[in-house]
């Protein structure tokens, strides 16, 4: 179907659902959502040239003295908004962010990713994703005050949220978005919904839709729903588990090897893959994990990798491999469990892609796995056995990006300069603040 006859089915829709308003959505380098609402009577011209914003108002993009920019309109992305109502209506379009002369602004997440995947596709491959997003429903926005005491695929009376948790369902599918499962985890008022696997572009704009509609749909019933990694202290804090494998143009799984002599069914290119995720996965961890409050979820005891390791049964590794099932080769794949809800997606699968796309490249062989509690190794029997550790605050992090080739070259210099500014100005804010924990500890004694 040509752009004009998108734009004619685009327009037809409107007019047959009584749209009001159509709101253009992108992101700026952090994830975080942005929209605009254009009126209907505007559409036409919206869809075919697109529409000026500011973009010096938005964090990491451009000084005020370049500060135009056109948000165009991914047209395959148009959607009506479930959760609002049918009477003036309300949809959506994602958007690609270009300069005023029609380039692409290398300042959009979605154009890095975009950029990634094409090299990949240079190489033969195709990424498909399927992230695990955890998140939490809290009483009020004002303090995370649970809901329930319930734990692990709980079922009611504790699980006070599977209604609100099957209403996101029927929206995030009302919006062509597939979804396996969901249930309660592991700590209170803790949930996760699941999606299907698909291309990377699309699942990284799934992503950031089921974000806006879990939140939504929790703020339509009085509810407010956070992807803040760890809202609890001593409680277990959210992950987006990203399971991943590559499809060549034929739509073979790359990963798959039925002959794998070590008998985990995995190719040379998932071996090596792996590896190279292995090799960087202190470079990306400030990308995938990108807040200060990131790793206080990333530290010993709460399951959340603190290691870097590949296993096939442990849970304790960063990248655990499932077991393979007869007749199910296309689900052959590796599940990234560092990155958290919080982090850009577009980013967060970029920099996971080239990191494993570097293994290939660089021929790299994967370790023997790990199928051993980790948390339980003494810190010289992790030496002796090769496993070194995550960074372990965002300062630490930031100066592994500093020093990372892989990610300079994954974000493009626009967007690794940008965020390296936008994180040390986080890192700085958060170590001149004095805590509760400090005032507790050091106050009465000194």
């Amino acid at each position: 179907m040509s752009r004009d006859e998108k734009i004619k089915k685009i327009l037809e829709l409107v007019k047959e659902k009584d749209v009001g308003f159509v709101k253009f959505q992108f992101t700026d380098i952090q994830g975080i959502l942005k929209s605009f609402a254009v009126p209907t009577k505007e559409m036409e011209y919206a869809l075919d040239e697109g529409m000026g914003f500011d973009g010096s108002s938005i964090m990491g993009y451009t000084p005020i003295h370049e500060s135009d920019m056109i948000a165009k309109a991914d047209l395959d992305t148009f959607q009506i908004l479930p959760w609002r109502p049918s009477e003036k209506a309300v949809a959506r379009l994602i958007c690609d962010v270009e300069l005023p002369d029609g380039t692409p602004f290398e300042g959009d997440p979605r154009y890095v990713l975009k950029k990634n995947l094409a090299y990949a596709k240079k190489m033969g491959y195709t990424l498909n994703v399927g992230p695990e997003l955890e998140f939490f429903y809290f009483a009020s926005i004002n303090e995370p005050k649970v809901m329930d005491r319930g734990g692990y695929f709980d079922l009611l009376p504790l699980d006070l949220a599977e209604d609100l948790r099957r209403e996101t369902i029927f929206s995030l599918e009302d919006m062509g978005i597939d979804v396996e499962y969901s249930h309660h985890e592991v700590a209170p008022s803790q949930h996760e919904i699941d999606l299907r696997y698909n291309e990377a572009l699309k699942m990284a704009d799934a992503a950031m839709t089921y974000r806006l509609v879990v939140k939504a749909i929790a703020q339509k019933n009085g509810i407010y729903a956070s992807f803040m990694p760890k809202p609890l202290f001593g409680e277990n804090g959210s992950g987006m588990h990203t399971h991943q494998s590559l499809f060549t143009s034929d739509g073979r799984n790359a990963f798959y090897d039925a002959k794998d002599p070590k008998g985990w069914y995995l190719s040379d290119v998932a071996k090596s893959y792996i590896a190279g995720q292995l090799k960087y996965a202190r470079e990306i961890t400030g990308i995938i994990a990108q807040f200060v409050n990131s790793y206080k979820r990333l530290v010993p005891g709460y399951e959340a990798p603190v290691y870097v390791s590949w296993a096939r049964r442990n849970r304790s590794a960063m990248i655990r491999v499932p077991l393979y099932k007869p007749g199910k080769e296309k689900a052959t794949r590796s599940e990234y469990r560092a990155p958290d809800p919080a982090c850009n997606p577009y980013l967060a699968f970029s920099v996971m892609l080239r990191a494993g796309l570097a293994g290939i490249e660089e021929g790299l062989e994967i370790p023997e796995p790990i199928e051993q509690d980790i948390f339980h190794l003494t810190r010289d029997e992790r030496a002796k056995m090769g496993i070194t550790e995550l960074p372990g605050n965002l300062g630490e992090a930031i100066k592994e990006v500093e020093g990372s080739e892989l990610v300079r070259k994954t974000l493009g210099d626009h967007v690794y300069e940008n965020w390296l500014k936008i994180k040390h100005d986080e890192w700085d804010d958060y170590r001149v603040q004095v805590n509760k924990w400090e005032l507790d500890r050091y106050y009465p004694m000194l």
